[in-house]
């Protein structure tokens, strides 16, 4: 999906959702304050990508540090790299959808409303179809976190192990020297740690705005739970109709009866 207006600008400066919420706020609506906080959602996922964006831009410059110093991590960076390059145009792109089907959404509750009057968005929620892009990105962002920690523990192990074996290394020579081999097991590296902290940052990134996600989704169903209390039972709706056909009937004239063709004149 290609980037456009609608889909750059923050989601309360669209024209369509300006005039939506407005609506909702003249007519003391109760579905404003949960709606609202949908639109706050998804902008805080926006801050976050961009956020996430800049630390992926830092990812590159510590892959050049790594392969600068031939650090054994670089492998292993550099494949990492490319996958949160992909994770984070993914996202993007689920994001751009998501606003645009609240976009919409907006634009189609509005002219419900101007059919109807605000009756029409006594059901709100029934406008905005973006229940399945929330929760794919709410099992996105759980896959590319469970990557993040893989990354972050291999990282470290590597890191470890090319520790380990420059103490092994050492120790030969003391031996050879005839002095005592050195038992202390020295934890990852700093530049193993700096390598490792774009994919924290990362990690904690995609956390947030998977809480933003998950957020949205608990305000979605608010939203669905009172449209439903709203929406008359089928047999109520049942009754509602029985009745207006009898009072149709009722209304209806009653023409006269034709007499018998040998009735008397």
């Amino acid at each position: 999906m290609a980037k456009t207006k609608t889909t750059v600008e923050p989601l309360l400066d669209n024209e369509h959702v300006k005039e939506l919420l407005a609506i909702l706020r003249d007519n003391n609506s109760p579905s404003t304050k949960d709606f609202l906080a949908v639109l706050n959602q998804v902008g805080a996922m926006e801050k976050q990508l961009d956020t996430a964006v800049k630390e992926l831009t830092a990812m590159r410059q510590e892959l050049k540090t790594a392969q600068e110093q031939n650090h054994p991590v670089k492998a292993t960076l550099q494949k990492a790299v490319i996958v949160m390059q992909g994770q984070v145009l993914d996202l993007r792109e689920r994001l751009a959808n998501l606003k645009q089907n609240v976009i919409d959404g907006c634009k189609n509750a509005v002219a419900a409303f101007k059919e109807n009057s605000i009756s029409a968005l006594d059901n709100v929620v029934r406008f905005f179809k973006i229940r399945p892009n929330l929760e794919n990105m709410r099992d996105t962002l759980a896959k590319n976190i469970q990557y993040d920690d893989k990354a972050i523990a291999k990282i470290e192990a590597i890191s470890t192990e090319y520790h380990q074996a420059g103490r092994h290394l050492k120790n030969m020579g003391r031996t050879m020297l005839g002095r005592e081999a050195a038992q202390e097991v020295k934890q990852p590296g700093k530049l193993a740690a700096v390598i490792s902290a774009p994919f924290r940052a990362e990690r904690s990134h995609f956390s947030s705005i998977k809480g933003h996600v998950e957020n949205s989704l608990i305000t979605l169903a608010r939203l669905e739970e009172r449209a439903a209390e709203k929406k008359p039972s089928i047999r109520e709706a049942l009754a509602t109709h029985n009745e207006k056909i009898a009072q149709a009937q009722k209304d209806a004239p009653n023409p006269e009866r034709p007499r018998p063709a040998n009735a008397e004149r």
